[in-house]
């Protein structure tokens, strides 16, 4: 069991990473670090996924467009939209975003999936949202209308949405596949769909200087690490623990994003900052873990 915790606490310093990584070098333009990120996570699967890609093309092929749609969400354009949210907000800001994507995740799961929520989870949906407008808004909940918004915290709004579809999507198709080819091969549709935004970024920008010690060494920490080695951990530890309780860690990416911003970035950590994140990960926690806490203490007293 401790084991497996130690493992999760590594896919939530490894997602951190990604966000502290992203922020590091956005020197770089949003499309590029998300296609060279991918071509990184590519390379490395490659070996590993091809064969087991082959002998089940046909599953890909029979449900090609679900696929492509868990492609877009959760693999081509999530990070994008967290690369070009770090351009202009900082990595606070999008690490307590990015923890409210669970409780949308339920929302959607009510109305796509029928699921029925608990009024305690609609509480803590409530909540969470309310904790990330208080981030966002740095706690002026009553200034709204005079405020100059920041346009970062609105772009995270579409990796949240990203993530959120992508997450339904999974939960109805992803058991078809095989983990590792279904890595390949959205890596691979993924470079494919990037690569004409990535020609406009260098067209309208200009080509960037990639061979730079830092650039070199964050991208490959950003291939490597979030996209391969998060992932391989996250399902050995779902397996020790469960999908719910291993999902209750990652409420703690706002706490580590917070500390190595702090430390390594020189970001403010603000009241607003530690109350927020409070509040959102309360609320998750009650969207996420409050229904079936409810349902097993009723179902110890029948």
């Amino acid at each position: 069991m401790f084991y497996s915790y130690i493992l999760m606490i590594l896919v939530v310093i490894f997602y951190s990473g990604n966000i502290l990584v992203g922020k590091a070098i956005n020197e770089l333009p949003p499309f590029t670090i998300a296609f060279f990120r991918l071509l990184i996570a590519f390379m490395i699967v490659l070996p590993i996924a091809w064969k087991k890609t082959w002998i089940n093309r046909g599953v890909f092929f029979e449900y090609k467009w679900p696929f492509l749609w868990m492609t877009l969400a959760g693999v081509t354009f999530f990070n994008t939209f967290i690369y070009g949210s770090l351009q202009f907000t900082t990595s606070s800001n999008v690490a307590v975003l990015e923890t409210i994507i669970p409780a949308l995740t339920v929302i959607l799961s009510a109305f796509v999936l029928k699921e029925r929520l608990l009024n305690v989870q609609w509480f803590g949906v409530i909540l969470s949202v309310m904790g990330a407008i208080w981030v966002v808004v740095d706690g002026r909940l009553f200034q709204l209308a005079s405020m100059d918004w920041n346009i970062g915290d609105g772009i995270m709004i579409g990796a949240i949405i990203s993530w959120s579809v992508y997450s339904i999507l999974v939960k109805m198709y992803m058991y078809r596949f095989p983990p590792f080819a279904a890595l390949f091969v959205m890596t691979g549709i993924s470079l494919l769909v990037l690569l004409p935004f990535v020609v406009g970024e260098w067209l309208i920008f200009g080509v960037p200087e990639l061979f730079q010690t830092d650039l070199i060494t964050g991208l490959l920490y950003l291939g490597i690490f979030p996209s391969f080695v998060a992932l391989i951990l996250f399902n050995r530890a779902v397996d020790k623990l469960g999908a719910s309780q291993s999902s209750v860690f990652l409420n703690l990416l706002p706490v580590f994003t917070m500390i190595g911003a702090y430390v390594w970035l020189g970001e403010e950590i603000t009241t607003m900052h530690i109350t927020g994140t409070a509040i959102v990960i309360l609320g998750v926690t009650l969207t996420t873990q409050g229904g079936k806490f409810i349902k097993r203490k009723n179902t110890e007293t029948t």
